[in-house]
């Protein structure tokens, strides 16, 4: 399944704690987990680096094929391994603590059964802490085992798993199992802490207290209409992605997998960006989830203190505003895809589009839940005196592009959308009211809109007065209630889908963006086309779209941020965007169709 020692990305599983994600191969190998949390290094890169990255290995020593699912509205992977001589199940999660004080800090547990015949399985761990920039080194201590580097400890549990042995820098044993037998591992991690070593029932304890949680977790979840399971499985999917200590939704857990193979190409999404907050905050509340939208939202609040009124493009998960990029040299990039970076630099670059996703996700919290408080409308008010001063300046657009600073069209229409929220907000007195200043700049931004953002013989907006061309997150202002004319949004539509779309498939935009080489199709992009054409009217089409999305999505239902047009998946995964995306979708449909 591997080529030159990688598997393809839409092979990979996803299993996580609501601090941290394992990415689970086909395969049976962890090939990526930072510790302890979304942001830290990793001590299992595989993926980035097949020879020095370090995994976590559990499969037959024979030939195999293999089906995987999730349990029902579960987090928990079931792998199912056949071989000429039985069938063993293989289940992977990350436990979640049921409240003792004394657990784990963050807890991989595989338990293999054998479900028929006998299986012979292998296994191996091989610690590489920080991207294998510690120096790593294992120990016995009595009957355990433990990887330790400067502060992190990794402690193994095995039962009924063989006699595990060191060999330098690896763990590793073999086993046979028949028919009922279990083997259970548990590798509990610390971070500047004991290491914790647990027995076999309460490891047991942890993972069936796990296996109860997720489908409690899921059941919450208030949706009826069309694309039911992909729905829940994408909101499974975010909820992975949120970081429980402070709330925050990272894009991606990962770095560095790259949207074009040999391309640079290759970011670190393991921050927060401000612009998925409306599909964030819109996808929580509309499902019924209503603690994570309002967590989610007052980490927005506090992390844009340190900036604000000027809000950055993104900020780490605990709230900070750094995220200075380096390169991770002695690694070699998934499939030689380089360079592997280590922060983003995009944080530095000014992204107007970003305070119409704010101001509309502070207005929906409004709408919902009332009044903000005295000095949190303040600093709201604050945010759209800034758009009303800096709207008509030139900035990266909502694509981060590293070409220079132009006046994108959809920046423009975000910022009209941040006023119009601006002044709605101040009508129902929930901030200080400067509407008619607001409303005096919004009505300013949508005439250069409309004289400078359209284009006759496109019969379309454009990316910019100066890049008289289509770029698909014009989509966004259908979906944003941006004001314009129903024809010149319909007409966007279909420009879009004649101009940039390849079957399902959607590109961002066909211009220069300041980086060499090519990329894949944007995934977001596809979904918030079929979004755009529910928001039209055209529902028929919009399922019809749907349907051949759905079917893109990898074995387990998850989704990358790109894909090529032999179904490879590429970029970060899995992408939270695109399962907002698809969330967005399927709603807009259901809302359509109940109209």
């Amino acid at each position: 399944m591997r080529k030159d020692g990688y598997l393809p990305i839409r092979d990979y599983a996803a299993i996580g704690d609501g601090r941290t994600i394992a990415l689970v191969g086909k395969d049976g190998s962890i090939d990526w987990l930072c510790l302890p949390n979304f942001d830290s290094g990793a001590v299992f890169a595989r993926i980035l680096d097949d020879e020095q990255g370090g995994s976590f290995r559990l499969a037959p020593t024979e030939p195999f094929e293999v089906e995987r699912r999730y349990q029902k509205e579960s987090n928990v992977l079931e792998s199912t391994f056949r071989t000429s001589s039985g069938t063993v199940r293989v289940t992977d999660a990350m436990t979640l603590a049921p409240g003792e004080a004394l657990v784990p800090q963050r807890e991989i547990v595989r338990r293999a059964e054998c479900v028929s015949g006998s299986v012979r399985l292998a296994w191996s761990i091989e610690p590489r802490f920080h991207f294998g920039v510690k120096p790593t080194r294992i120990e016995r201590r009595g009957k355990r085992i433990v990887a330790l580097s400067r502060g992190e400890a990794l402690g193994l549990g095995a039962w009924d798993a063989g006699d595990p042995q060191v060999n330098g820098g690896r763990i590793e044993s073999e086993h046979e199992l028949h028919t009922g037998e279990t083997a259970l591992l548990s590798l509990a991690a610390a971070h500047h802490e004991p290491a914790f070593f647990a027995g076999r029932e309460d490891t047991m304890h942890r993972l069936a207290h796990t296996e109860r949680f997720w489908p409690k977790w899921a059941e919450r979840a208030h949706y009826d209409g069309a694309w039911r399971e992909p729905v829940l499985r994408s909101l499974l999917a975010l909820k992975l992605l949120v970081f429980a200590p402070s709330g925050a939704v990272v894009a991606a857990p990962t770095t560095s997998l790259p949207e074009w193979i040999g391309g640079e190409r290759n970011w670190d999404y393991r921050f927060t960006w401000l612009r998925d907050a409306t599909y964030t905050f819109d996808a929580l509340e509309t499902l019924g989830y209503e603690d994570e939208a309002r967590a989610f939202f007052w980490w927005i609040m506090h992390a844009t203190q340190m900036t604000a009124p000027r809000l950055q493009v993104l900020y780490r998960i605990d709230g900070g505003k750094e995220a200075d990029e380096s390169f991770l040299d002695k690694l070699s990039g998934y499939r030689g895809s380089r360079p592997v970076r280590v922060g983003n630099g995009a944080a530095d670059q000014v992204q107007l589009d970003v305070y119409g996703d704010v101001m509309h996700a502070i207005w929906l919290h409004a709408r919902e839940h009332g009044d903000l408080g005295g000095e949190t409308g303040r600093a709201v008010a604050k945010i759209a005196d800034y758009v009303a001063e800096h709207w008509h300046e030139p900035d990266s657009g909502i694509w981060e592009v590293q070409s220079d600073p132009t006046h994108f069209v959809q920046s423009k229409a975000m910022c009209w959308v941040a006023l119009d929220r601006a002044v709605k907000l101040a009508e129902a007195g929930v901030i200080s009211d400067r509407a008619e200043k607001w409303r005096a700049e919004a009505d300013a931004i949508r005439a250069w809109v409309e004289e400078s953002g359209w284009d006759d013989e496109l019969g379309s907006f454009i990316r910019a007065p100066d890049l008289r061309e289509l770029d698909a997150s014009l989509l966004t202002l259908l979906l944003m209630d941006y004001d314009a004319e129903e024809d010149r949004l319909r007409g966007t539509v279909d420009a879009v889908r004649r101009e940039l779309a390849v079957g399902p498939l959607v590109a961002r935009y066909l211009g220069e963006d300041g980086l060499e080489g090519e990329e894949g199709y944007f995934l977001t992009c596809s979904f918030w086309l079929a979004d755009a054409l529910a928001r039209t009217g055209r529902t028929e089409e919009a399922n019809e779209l749907m349907a051949e999305l759905v079917a893109l999505a990898n074995d387990v239902g998850l989704y990358a941020e790109e894909i090529d047009r032999d179904g490879a998946f590429l970029g970060n995964f899995p992408q939270g965007l695109t399962h907002l995306a698809l969330i967005g979708a399927a709603c807009s449909i259901a809302k359509a169709e109940a109209a």
